[in-house]
Order: structure tokens, then C-alpha cells, then sequence
């Protein structure tokens, strides 16, 4: 039955796995970055209260002591070869193998022979020192010889008796001790057991429960995949949108630069043409005052004293002087004379009807669409694996349901009280032998505790009633007592020593042997290693678990595994090795859901041919920009113009030269019109240079048109290249999208499909895990060994060996304690006859 329910347990367990068995299948031919972490929780579990460990207190220096004293007995390593060799003739090589077992039993041998030449010899030995005192030999004869230092002699075998008792007493108090300790220990077994067996009944009543946890916990699982399926435009589009941007965004940015470049070109050129007009008016106006000005000096240099170089050569010469002058009295930067604008505005004017930067904003929406593309294209693959999604839930859901959980735990439930309740009919009978035993152990102890209880009242009366003043045939009736007392010591030592040897040295057989054969081993696992054997139950079985469990004998499942497993808490289906056991895709035929999931995600097709980056409009707006005619603006002209002066020469300081050159010539008509002349030129430089060099409107315009021109002398360079290069970087993005982004939506559907079937295989790994570490954990199997470990060896052996040798040691020491009361009554007891001082020694 307990096979049965065993196997049926294992079965149980083995459901949540076979049911996720397949979804690894198609997960581990994929190592892409592995998908989000998911929180599983933490497996319900329950709490086991048997505490398998033994702490034995003070008592427990005693156990240390006779372990010790064990180890020198029997030094020899544990003798696995020896036993394994026996256990398989079944005994029958003990007649070739007896060298090696004397060998290791040489130290118990030796011991228990003279425990038996003890019980033997004690007896005969006590008879014929009865025959011997009867014949008043051996101090049996009530005469003692008077000597001066028969106080010191009586004083000394005085001491030597009493420690010798004490050590006695000693040695009874360590076998009291045992054998109180055994019978307390023995009211805790109940409890033990019964600790044990409520672990196993929390062990059938959480896995249930705890397979249930595994089954619920794939909704976590399919939650986040029907969120990423839904999520699929974020997501999968999301990702393409990235990868796909990295190439496009920046030939989309060129040709809105470009479309920034329009606009700014048209502002430039209207700077310029309004720059112009303001420049062009007032160097007009200037320009018509100075050749005035200029006309009218030449007029009065025609005067007849400038040409009389007779009668005044001075003046003669200053009038050639100012009429050589006057080519440097015209304007500077001569605006006029620079063609319009007007036709590149135009021009630029009509490219800007067409709203290119719109276009743009277009393309960029149109990339930005790529999640809502897919949204719509893979909206019938969604669907279709949602239903798979929720065709593998109500799988994995109804293997709960196939197997016979309750009918099982039923059944192993109702196996272990039924063995519980054996186990409590055996109580009685326990504490029934532990009682006989108790009586016989406390038997044993007062045997010796009577001959102390002779020993001490025979010291104490012959202590206190003795009188030195007394002679050896008058000693007090107190005195006379306690001699009479020690001898009936000896009597009974004789009687009951015999006896207790006897039982020590089988007590130390079986006791020694068992520590050293069973206990021990088994804290050091060498025990595991003789059970764990191969073909050592049976002869056909190489493991004898998986054998007798599964009928497959080669599996490595050993008793030392299955122990050390459980003792970790781990669980039973680690434990048991289950999983190379059954064939879980044989066991359970699952449809493959996995095969199916990644079937239908890598049936995704993602057509991104929708998406235009740039209409022909907008390709047409930059070539029309690229022919606006800026490349045949002079711009040289423009900027020489620019940077010149207003004038040729500075109007005041040719003003001064020419008063400077006037007040030369004699006071005159002529004299008095070049002054007028003077007077005009300063008037022009202040009504108008002066303005034109301080008012912002002059300094803005020529500023205006420096800075555009400059500006339109930079974008008309190669233009049409630049032009060329933008439209050129459009036409690959869009060759990019539509042609060549396969091999792009591919390796991201791939990794989209990778993390939904990820999350698969989380919960796939989980579940595995679960199993083996948390689910139905194996703790109180391990307990139970532990606890009868506990019984047998801590409770039982070292008690019992304790026992042992504490009354080994007493019956041991009742010998000196035997010689040394025969010698110390003669000086307590009262004699028949006495001699005379005698000085002799």
C-alpha cells in the first residue's frame, strides 16, 4: 500500500510539468535577450515541527567518555568491505572472513574475555576464600599480632577503602544516571512520533494545495502574453518605428533643414531688396548734391583770376590744385547701380506656395504610423493565438483532473494513521518493558549500592568506635560492628560481583558493537554507502530503491541522495528523481501549443510600403528651389558696395584742404564763391553723411544687406548638389522602408515571438524549480530517520553504554574494595586472643 500511494503521489506531482512539458521544446532552440522578469510568488508552504535534532545536556559528557573509551577499544576504521561481503553470502563467509572480523573485533574480544574470566573466577575465588577464612586462614583466624604502627596501617586502608567506595559511588551514580535518562527519554518517543506524523499529514494536505498554486500561477504568465499581444503595435511596430528611424529621421530632417533653408532665403531676399531701395535712395540724393556741388566749383574756377597766371600765379595754381580735387568729391558705395532682386524673390515665392515643411510633417507621420500599421495587420494573428493562450491554460487546468489527488492523499492519508495507530497500540508494551527494564537496571544498581551501604557504615562504626587505649580482644561493640560490616561487604561482593560483570560484558557487547557498527557510521555516512551497495539486496538490482520502486535498478537514486535531499527541505520529486523516471511528453499526449504559438507569430507580414517619406510635390518644391535663380546673383558686387564709405573722401577734411587752399588766394569775388562752395560741402556732410553713417535705418539696411547677401552667397553654393544629396537620402530611407526592411521586420518579430514564448519558459523553469525545491518538500521523510536514529542510538546505545560503564567501572573496583575490607576489619572487629607488644616490625 505504501508503494502504491508512494508511486501515486509522484504521478500527482508529475501533472503541472507535463502539461508545460512541451512549451520548452520550441523555447530552448531560442537564446534571444531573454523577456521581462515575472513574479511567480513564493509556493504556499506548510510548516513541519519536528525538530530531528538531540541535545543530551550534562548527560552528555558521560556519552563523550564512553565514546571515547569505545574509539581505544576499537580504533579500526568502519569495516564496510567486510560487511557488504557478509550481507551478500548472507553470512556464509564468516568462515573465510573470520580473520578479518577478529581483527576488528580484537579490542571487544579482549574486553569481554576478561569480563568472562571475571564472572567465572569471582565465584570460585569467593568459595574458596569462604573455605579458606573457615579453616582460620586468610584472616579468618580472631587473632591479631600487636605492632606499633598499626595505627597508621588502619589509618591508611581506611582512606584507600573509602576512595575506593567513592569511585564506586561514582560509577553507580553514572549507571543511575543512564538508566533514568533512558527511561525519560523513552516518554518522549510519543512525542517524536507524533510530531512525525503530523509533518507527514501536512505533507499530504499542502500538495494539493501546492500543485494547485503551480496550475493558477500560468494566469500570470498568460496575463502578461495577452498584454503583449495587445501591446503588439507599442511593442513590435514600436521597435521597427525605432530601428527604421535611426536611418529615416535624419533624411527627413535634411529636407525640413531645407525647408528652413527656403524660408529664410525668402527673408534674406527681401532684406536685401528692401536694404537696397533704403540704401539706393539716400546715396541718390547725395550723389546729385555732390556733382552739384562739384558743377558749381568747376563754374567758378572759370572765373578770370584762375586763369591770369601773369598777374597772380598763386592763385593760378591753388584754382588747378581744387580743379584736380574735385574727381575725389563723388560717392563712395554706389548702390544704383546693382540690379534687383526681385526675379530669385519671385521665384523663391512661388517654392514656398507649396507648403514643404507640411509635407514633411507628413512623412514623419507617416513613420510614426508604423505601430498602427501593425496593429492592423496582425489583428487576425492576435486573435488566433489569444485562443491558444487560452486553449494551453484550460490544458494545463484540467490535468489537475486526471490524476486521482484526492483518492490519492485519501489513501496515503489513511495509510498513515492506520500505522500511526499500530504504533500507539505498542505503547503500553513499551512502557511496560521500560519498566521491567527500569526495575532490573535499579536491581543491578542497589546490588552494588548495598556493598557501598556495608563499606561506609563499616568505616563509620569502626571510625567512631574505635579506642586506641583498647586492646584487640577488648574493641567496643560500635567498633566491633563495623568490622562485622565490612566483611558482609566482602560477602556480598563476592555474591553479586560475578553477576554484574556477567551482564556489563553482554550489555558492552551489544551496546559497543552497535555504536561503533550502527550509530557512528551512520553520522558519518559510511552506513549509506553499505545500503547504497550495488547489488546488494538483490542481485539483480543495482540500486536497490529505483529497483524495487520503478523496476529500473540502474537509475542513480540512492539511499544516501534520497537522505541528504531530504534533509535540505527539498522536494520530493527531486528527491525521487522523478523526472528521469517518467517520460512526460509520453506520459501526457499534449497537443505542441508552443509549435503552434510561434507558427502563427512567424506567419506575421508587415507590409511598410504605406509609408511615403516625401511626396512628389515635396521632391518637385526642392528642385524648383534648387532653379530660383540665386546662383546668378552677383554677390561679389553686392559685397564690395557694402563695405565701401559713403564718399570718396572724407567731405570736412576736403572742406578744410579747400579753405585752407582758398584763404591763399586774395580777397575777391572768387575768393568769396569758393567759401559758399565750403559752406555747401559742410552742410551736405551734416545734413546728410552724418545721418547716413548714425541713423539706424542707413545702418541697419547696410548691415541687412551684408548679412544677407553673405547668407544667400552660402546657401546658392552648389546648391543644386545639396538639393541632389537631400532628394538622394529620401529615395534610400524610402528604398529602405519599402524594399529592404524584411530582413529588419523579421529579426524583430523574432524577438517579439522570443519573448512571448519567454514567458512560457519562466513559467516552464519556475514550475521545475517549484517542484524540486518547494512543492511537496520531503523534510519529515528525512525526520523520520533522524528520529529513529535519535531513539536508537542517543536514546537507547549511549544510554545503555553509559550504563555499562559506570557499573562496569563499580564492579570493577569492588576487588580492591574486597582485599582492602578483609585487611581493615581485623582492626575494627573484636578478637578471640591478643599478644603481647611485640617491637618487632
Amino acid at each position: 500500500m505504501l508503494k502504491t500511494g508512494v508511486v501515486l503521489l509522484m504521478l500527482l506531482l508529475l501533472g503541472v510539468l507535463s502539461a508545460s512539458g512541451e512549451l520548452q521544446q520550441e523555447t530552448e532552440t531560442r537564446r534571444l535577450p531573454p523577456p521581462g522578469k515575472l513574479d511567480f510568488g513564493y509556493v504556499p508552504a506548510g510548516v513541519y515541527e519536528t525538530l530531528a535534532h538531540y541535545e543530551p545536556g550534562p548527560i552528555g559528557i558521560l556519552f563523550h567518555m564512553v565514546h571515547t573509551f569505545l574509539y581505544v577499544v576499537q580504533p579500526n576504521a568502519f569495516p564496510q568491505d567486510l560487511i557488504v561481503r557478509l550481507a551478500k553470502d548472507k553470512f556464509g563467509a564468516i568462515q573465510t572472513e573470520y580473520q578479518k572480523a577478529i581483527y576488528y573485533e580484537i579490542g571487544f574480544l579482549v574486553c569481554a574475555a576478561v569480563g568472562l574470566l571475571f564472572t567465572v573466577l569471582m565465584p570460585i575465588v569467593g568459595l574458596f576464600f569462604c573455605m579458606c577464612r573457615c579453616c582460620d586462614n586468610c584472616g579468618g583466624e580472631m587473632h591479631q599480632r600487636q605492632r606499633k604502627n598499626a595505627d597508621c596501617r588502619r589509618g591508611l586502608l581506611g582512606t584507600l577503602l573509602f576512595s575506593t567506595s567513592l569511585v564506586i559511588t561514582i560509577g553507580v551514580l553514572c549507571a543511575y544516571a543512564a538508566n533514568q535518562n533512558l527511561s525519560s527519554q523513552v516518554k518522549n518517543i510519543r512525542r517524536l512520533v507524533n510530531s512525525n506524523m503530523r509533518d507527514l499529514h501536512t505533507f499530504a494536505n499542502d500538495t494539493p494545495m501546492q500543485i494547485d498554486y503551480l496550475i493558477s500561477q500560468y494566469a500570470t504568465a498568460k496575463k502578461k502574453v495577452i498584454y503583449d499581444l495587445n501591446n503588439i503595435g507599442p511593442l513590435l511596430g514600436g521597435r521597427i518605428h525605432d530601428q527604421l528611424d535611426k536611418e529615416v529621421h535624419p533624411a527627413l530632417d535634411r529636407v525640413l533643414n531645407m525647408a528652413g533653408a527656403m524660408r529664410e532665403t525668402k527673408e534674406a531676399l527681401e532684406n536685401v531688396s528692401v536694404s537696397l531701395e533704403v540704401l539706393q535712395e539716400g546715396t541718390g540724393k547725395l550723389n546729385f548734391n555732390l556733382s552739384l556741388v562739384r558743377t558749381n566749383i568747376n563754374r567758378t574756377l572759370n572765373d578770370p583770376g584762375c586763369r591770369d597766371e601773369e598777374s597772380d600765379a598763386t592763385t593760378a595754381q591753388l584754382c588747378r590744385n581744387i580743379r584736380q580735387s574735385l574727381s575725389k568729391l563723388k560717392i563712395s558705395a554706389n548702390f544704383t547701380r546693382l540690379p534687383s532682386v526681385n526675379a530669385p524673390l519671385e521665384n523663391v515665392n512661388n517654392v514656398l506656395r507649396t507648403d514643404l515643411s507640411a509635407i514633411v510633417q507628413r512623412g514623419y507621420s507617416s513613420l510614426n504610423d508604423t505601430p498602427q500599421m501593425v496593429i492592423e495587420q496582425t489583428r487576425g494573428v492576435v486573435e488566433s493565438v489569444q485562443n491558444l493562450v487560452d486553449g494551453i491554460g484550460n490544458n494545463i487546468s484540467s490535468f489537475s483532473k486526471v490524476f486521482p489527488v484526492q483518492s490519492c492523499l485519501s489513501n496515503f492519508t489513511i495509510f498513515i494513521s492506520h500505522a500511526h495507530a499500530k504504533i500507539e497500540d505498542h505503547y503500553p508494551e513499551i512502557d511496560q518493558m521500560d519498566f521491567y527494564r527500569w526495575i532490573g537496571c535499579i536491581s543491578l544498581c542497589c546490588m552494588v549500592v548495598l556493598v557501598l551501604a556495608f563499606n561506609y557504615l563499616g568505616l563509620l562504626c569502626g571510625t567512631l568506635g574505635y579506642d586506641k587505649h583498647a586492646s584487640p580482644t577488648t574493641r567496643g561493640c560500635i567498633s566491633n560492628t563495623g568490622g562485622t560490616m565490612l566483611m558482609a561487604g566482602v560477602g556480598f561482593s563476592f555474591i553479586f560481583s560475578w553477576v554484574l560483570m556477567g551482564v556489563v560484558t553482554v550489555i558492552f557487547l551489544a551496546g559497543g558493537n552497535m555504536e561503533k557498527l550502527v550509530c557512528e557510521p551512520f553520522h558519518t555516512k559510511e552506513l549509506f554507502k553499505v545500503v547504497d551497495t550495488p547489488y546488494l539486496v538483490n542481485p539483480e538490482w543495482k540500486n536497490f530503491i529505483p529497483g524495487y520502486m520503478y523496476n529500473d535498478s540502474d537509475l542513480d537514486l540512492t539511499a544516501e541522495s534520497l537522505y541528504s535531499t531530504c534533509k535540505e527541505n527539498k522536494g520530493i520529486y527531486l528527491a525521487m528523481r522523478l523526472d528521469k523516471v517518467f517520460n512526460i511528453s509520453s506520459f501526457l499526449n499534449t497537443t505542441v501549443f508552443t509549435k503552434d504559438v510561434v507558427s502563427q507569430l512567424d506567419s506575421v507580414k508587415i507590409d511598410l510600403r504605406g509609408i511615403i517619406l516625401l511626396e512628389a510635390e515635396g521632391k518637385q518644391n526642392l528642385l524648383d528651389f534648387s532653379e530660383a535663380g540665386l546662383s546668378e546673383i552677383n554677390y561679389a558686387d553686392y559685397l564690395e558696395e557694402v563695405n565701401k564709405g559713403v564718399t570718396v573722401v572724407d567731405l570736412l577734411s576736403y572742406a578744410r584742404e579747400l579753405e585752407a587752399q582758398t584763404d591763399l588766394m586774395p580777397r575777391g569775388p572768387l575768393q568769396t564763391a569758393l567759401k559758399g562752395h565750403i559752406g555747401t560741402l559742410r552742410q551736405i556732410h551734416s545734413q546728410q553723411i552724418t545721418p547716413m553713417e548714425q541713423a539706424m535705418k542707413y545702418v541697419r539696411a547696410r548691415s541687412a544687406l551684408n548679412q544677407s547677401m553673405r547668407f544667400l552667397e552660402r546657401t546658392a553654393s552648389d546648391l543644386p548638389n545639396k538639393v541632389l544629396a537631400v532628394l538622394e537620402a529620401i529615395e534610400a530611407a524610402q528604398y529602405l522602408i519599402s524594399k529592404n526592411a524584411t530582413h529588419l521586420i523579421n529579426r524583430e518579430t523574432g524577438k517579439y515571438t522570443a519573448t512571448i514564448v519567454g514567458y512560457f519558459h519562466q513559467y516552464i523553469e519556475w514550475v521545475k524549480t517549484s517542484l524540486a525545491m518547494e512543492v511537496a518538500p520531503c523534510k519529515p521523510f528525512s525526520n523520520m530517520v533522524d528520529t529513529a536514529e535519535i531513539i536508537a542510538c542517543s536514546f537507547l546505545v549511549d544510554s545503555m553504554n553509559v550504563f555499562w560503564m559506570g557499573l562496569g567501572c563499580s564492579t570493577l573496583f569492588l576487588l580492591p574494595s574486597i582485599i582492602l575490607a578483609v585487611k581493615l576489619a581485623k582492626y575494627y572487629r573484636r578478637m578471640d586472643t591478643e599478644d603481647v607488644y611485640d617491637d618487632l616490625f
